[in-house]
């Protein structure tokens, strides 16, 4: 008989290469995903390369922003000394700075200086002249009808909010002070509508009592030169008044008001036309160049008429027009 155990050897020798191939065949796929996993990766390197480069490109050709000029550190004596240059500086360019409220007596101060509020003095000025014609005493204006009122200084704006703390304040003036405004600190604030601000402007021009007057300007530039880095009005005020004597204080808010008015604006400082530019530590702020600074000057310095329509006769410009004429 013939011998048959070759047969089952060939079908193991299949048998075992049959795995082989089935190996070779699972293999394959994962090459192939590898393969696309790494052009993946080539491709989102590339993408992040290019996308680095178009940032580095765009902060290269993004223009710099202009920085604010470095103030120099100094000592509290110098800045003392410097502050009171500054105010020598002003005294001499403003020898006629006033309060810029047409009044005639405490009274007329006190209501003027509470309508000025969130609008402009001149505009305030244009506006007394029939209220106090129609309210010439508190006990008028305690009596008048508040729809009556309210139209009187409706060009000052917020004028029935300014209506309301008018009458109050002229009630309380009629009720608890005889009609008469007090010519202390403590009492004025007590009245409607009238804070330490109000309270200081009327004491320093209708009493003689030194107050320093604290409104935007003068923060602002309180701030500029370096006096104070308060924001709170009474801060800034408790900081400036620890640098200058009491008898200074009154006319010191003239002269730095004077000069936030007509040179060292908010959003453009005529810094090219400051005559303190080498006094002040913000110099570089505005605009430097001087032709063009000088144009941003205002009032007597710029050749436009002031805020008052009756002002100082030592004033050099030029009356403001009434209000038909505005």
């Amino acid at each position: 008989m013939p011998e048959t155990p070759a047969k089952p050897a060939a079908k193991k020798t299949a048998t075992s290469k049959a795995p082989a191939r089935k190996t070779a065949a699972k293999k394959a796929p994962a090459a192939k995903t590898t393969a696309a996993k790494t052009t993946a990766a080539k491709k989102t390197t590339a993408a992040k390369k290019t996308t680095t480069a178009k940032k580095t490109t765009a902060k290269k050709t993004a223009p710099a922003k202009k920085a604010a000029p470095a103030r120099k550190r100094e000592s509290r004596a110098a800045m003392v000394r410097r502050a009171h240059e500054i105010n020598r500086e002003l005294g001499e360019l403003y020898p006629y700075a006033h309060p810029e409220l047409d009044f005639t007596n405490p009274f007329e101060l006190l209501v003027a200086t509470v309508l000025s509020a969130q609008t402009t003095d001149l505009r305030v000025n244009q506006t007394t002249p029939r209220l106090f014609a129609a309210c010439p005493t508190p006990e008028d204006m305690a009596a008048i009808p508040p729809e009556q009122l309210e139209e009187l200084i409706r060009p000052t704006g917020f004028f029935r909010a300014k209506a309301r703390s008018l009458i109050g304040l002229s009630t309380a003036l009629r009720d608890r002070f005889d009609g008469e405004v007090p010519g202390r600190l403590e009492d004025l604030v007590t009245l409607p509508g009238v804070g330490r601000k109000t309270a200081n402007v009327v004491l320093g021009n209708a009493f003689g009592v030194p107050g320093i007057t604290v409104d935007t300007h003068f923060g602002r530039l309180a701030r500029r030169f370096g006096w104070t880095s308060a924001q709170d009005a009474e801060k800034v005020e408790a900081d400036v008044a620890a640098i200058f004597p009491e008898s200074e204080w009154t006319m010191l808010s003239h002269r730095v008001v004077f000069h936030g008015r007509r040179v060292c604006h908010s959003r453009k400082p005529a810094c090219g036309a400051c005559p303190i530019a080498a006094l002040c530590p913000s110099y570089g702020e505005g605009e430097t160049d001087p032709e063009k600074a000088k144009k941003l000057l205002k009032y007597e310095l710029g050749g436009q008429p002031g805020q008052r329509l009756k002002p100082p006769a030592d004033y050099p410009g030029r009356p403001a027009p009434p209000l038909a004429a505005s």
